[in-house]
């Protein structure tokens, strides 16, 4: 916020989950008096049922962006969502299409016998996307399987001979470092905080719009817990307790990826904005 304003920005959502409209407080939106601060894009874009692909991301953030620079604007993209900040300032690999056949049969095989089972699968065919993969990240490992069940070849080697060397931008990479007792602190603070502020009712209201908890977007951190304690699997201390142990391990899994990429430079904020500020004039004189 304080670098567009400072800097004649605007911004642009790197979060997978924030496109959706009426998910405001599981997903922490930014407030409706930050957006008249400074122009805000790419929020409440898409009705949670939509299947929002990271591919539909770069469609629309490259659309934004070149809107942005025509009105001599900068850009800031700001988000925790990696896979959609690599692949817009990347690009897409190279990997075959999708049969819904052999991914209907992969889920079939997920209900049957688990998830762990799917993961030793693909750890059999493709280990180096094993390895990358969580065992719990069920769309990831299906693709992979599924896109060596078509072409024989394992996912990784389409991702290596791409190397995501499809250099779009000019980017300069800010990660923001927090020790992590101090994050695991805020985290537990956030999740109270969307308590009080109503997430509970969110939820309830997006189920009796027609939502169901088995939309993939109903199944992101915060709303699967808050689901299934509506439905009755357990009550709501219960649910608070799991949609904070999960998010601290999203946001170990997060900063795992971030610091896989050299290109990043860890900044402390906000007691550094001076020097934020300092780098960030640098990359753009």
């Amino acid at each position: 916020m304080q670098l567009a304003e400072r800097l004649n920005g605007e911004i642009v959502n790197a979060d997978s989950m924030q496109v959706y409209r009426g998910m405001d407080i599981g997903t922490a939106k930014p407030s409706l008096e930050e957006r008249e601060r400074v122009p805000h894009h790419l929020y409440d874009i898409v009705d949670p049922d939509v299947n929002f692909t990271a591919a539909d991301f770069r469609e629309h953030a490259s659309r934004v962006i070149e809107e942005i620079d025509r009105r001599g604007k900068r850009v800031f993209l700001v988000g925790g969502t990696g896979l959609y900040i690599r692949i817009l300032t990347r690009g897409l690999v190279d990997s075959p299409g999708g049969d819904d056949d052999i991914r209907r049969e992969l889920e079939a095989q997920a209900d049957r016998e688990g998830l762990e089972a799917l993961h030793r699968r693909l750890a059999e065919v493709d280990p180096v996307a094993a390895t990358r993969l969580h065992p719990n990240d069920e769309v990831r490992i299906v693709r992979a399987l599924e896109v060596f069940l078509l072409t024989g070849r394992p996912l990784s080697a389409f991702q290596e001979e791409h190397r995501f060397t499809d250099e779009r931008y000019c980017c300069l990479k800010l990660g923001i470092h927090v020790e992590r007792e101090i994050l695991y602190q805020r985290v537990d603070e956030r999740v109270d905080r969307m308590i009080a502020e109503g997430l509970v009712e969110e939820v309830s209201g997006l189920l009796a719009a027609g939502y169901p908890a088995s939309l993939k977007a109903m199944g992101s951190i915060g709303y699967k817990e808050i689901c299934a304690h509506l439905a009755g699997e357990y009550p709501l201390e219960e649910a608070v307790r799991l949609i904070k142990r999960n998010t601290r391990q999203y946001a170990k899994r997060q900063m795992t990826w971030f610091r896989r990429d050299s290109e990043n430079i860890w900044v402390e904020y906000p007691g550094k904005f001076d020097s934020i500020f300092s780098t960030v004039m640098g990359f753009y004189h």
